[in-house]
């Protein structure tokens, strides 16, 4: 009976010992991972300086001329600001301005022209609702451009690195159980 027991408590050490070691592979690659991907963005992020800003005005635009004839596209909203003493034009996201730079809030679902429509209104009505507010602009003199919101920002960096934190600790917390499980038991036997 005693040595099942030993035998059983060996098996459940070394599945304990491996789980904790896939914890802590598992946190380093997700380190590696995200200091790959997301932490160069971070770094490359040039929106840093928080203002405020006043809203000038906005415009939605969803038509352009081709060659004369009137073609219809996604709608967008196009928000001029003052900040810093200066007009610069509000776009919502880094990626925003990255996809399109003649409009400031391109929405979510573009499928349907109607549900475009009616995101884009309900964007202008609340930034006329709130005519000041946050916004993030860079520290470049020639810049005639602030965002909304940053995409890259400490919170989105600490949020990602949460998670990977939380494994490698639980990991290593695993591990110094069964090595002082393991002590334990090598002290009490001697006795």
């Amino acid at each position: 009976m005693g040595k099942k027991l030993v035998m059983a408590q060996k098996r459940g050490e070394t599945r304990a010992l491996c789980l904790g070691v896939a914890m802590v592979a598992c946190a380093v690659i997700t380190y590696y991972i995200l200091g790959t991907t997301v932490l160069p963005l971070y770094q490359k992020s040039v929106w840093t300086q928080e203002s405020m800003c006043h809203l000038i005005e906005t415009n939605i635009r969803d038509q352009e001329e081709l060659e004369g004839k009137r073609v219809p596209q996604y709608p967008c909203l196009w928000v001029n600001v003052s900040s810093v003493g200066r007009w610069a034009v509000l776009y919502h996201t880094e990626d925003t301005r990255d996809r399109n730079q003649q409009c400031s809030y391109i929405p979510g679902s573009l499928d349907n022209y109607q549900t475009a429509r009616a995101d884009v209104e309900e964007v202008r009505a609340k930034f006329h609702q709130r005519q000041v507010f946050h916004c993030f602009s860079t520290t470049r003199e020639n810049e005639t451009s602030v965002l909304y919101q940053r995409l890259y920002g400490p919170q989105t960096l600490l949020f990602s690195l949460f998670w990977p934190t939380f494994l490698l600790t639980g990991g290593l917390l695993v591990i110094v159980m069964v090595k002082i499980n393991q002590s334990l038991s090598i002290l009490a036997a001697q006795k």
